[in-house]
């Protein structure tokens, strides 16, 4: 099934909703919580160059737009996972909206030499090794280093701060020292950040 958020691309003026059939149901996600369906609307979804005409239902969801396998398979849209991109009429159009400079790894650098204690937590001040390819970024273990003993929680950063705080955990009881510039975090890169409301 295809939905739309309800403050999404196809948006109309004013409310949003005067060209949506109104029906009374609910979407569920894979974790059965529920979204209310407002109804459904007919809507011009471009892909690549090309458009298409398709039924989608217009509800509260986390993300912009999802497109189902009905929309998938109505217009024979092929997905790639390996290649991150979907095929249709010969043409390829990828996944994700980062540019393949944007989709590589980052890292995160000590500002300053630290010991960790043993058995304990410490925020570590840190500053990327790249500056200006990414703007959002989640941390997560340094991809060279042994994890044995020692865990990096996974935290959204704006790597255009002065100094991002990475929050590391040392398990076993021997303190750890983190030398200036040695790499503290791995950045996933963050193609899209939607605030839902409170």
């Amino acid at each position: 099934m295809s939905a739309l958020h309800e403050g999404g691309t196809f948006k109309p003026p004013s409310t949003g909703l005067e060209h949506v059939d109104v029906i009374n149901e609910d979407l569920n996600d894979i974790t059965e919580q529920k979204a209310e369906i407002y109804g459904k609307l007919d809507a011009s979804i471009e892909s690549g160059s090309r458009k298409f005409q398709h039924r989608i239902y217009v509800s509260y969801i986390t993300d912009p737009c999802i497109l189902g396998l009905d929309f998938l398979q109505r217009f024979n849209f092929t997905v790639d996972l390996e290649k991150n991109e979907i095929r249709t009429g010969g043409e390829e159009i990828p996944l994700f909206s980062a540019s393949a400079e944007h989709s590589k790894l980052c890292c995160i650098l000590a500002k300053e030499k630290t010991i960790i204690p043993a058995r304990s937590e410490c925020l570590i001040q840190g500053v990327p090794d790249v500056f200006g390819q990414l703007r959002y970024a989640v941390t997560d273990f340094p991809s060279q280093c042994s994890q044995k003993c020692v865990l990096v929680a996974a935290t959204l950063v704006d790597l255009k701060r002065e100094a991002i705080t990475v929050r590391v955990l040392i398990l076993d009881n021997k303190p750890r020292t983190v030398g200036k510039g040695a790499d503290i975090a791995t950045c996933e890169p963050v193609v899209d950040i939607v605030a839902r409301p409170q």
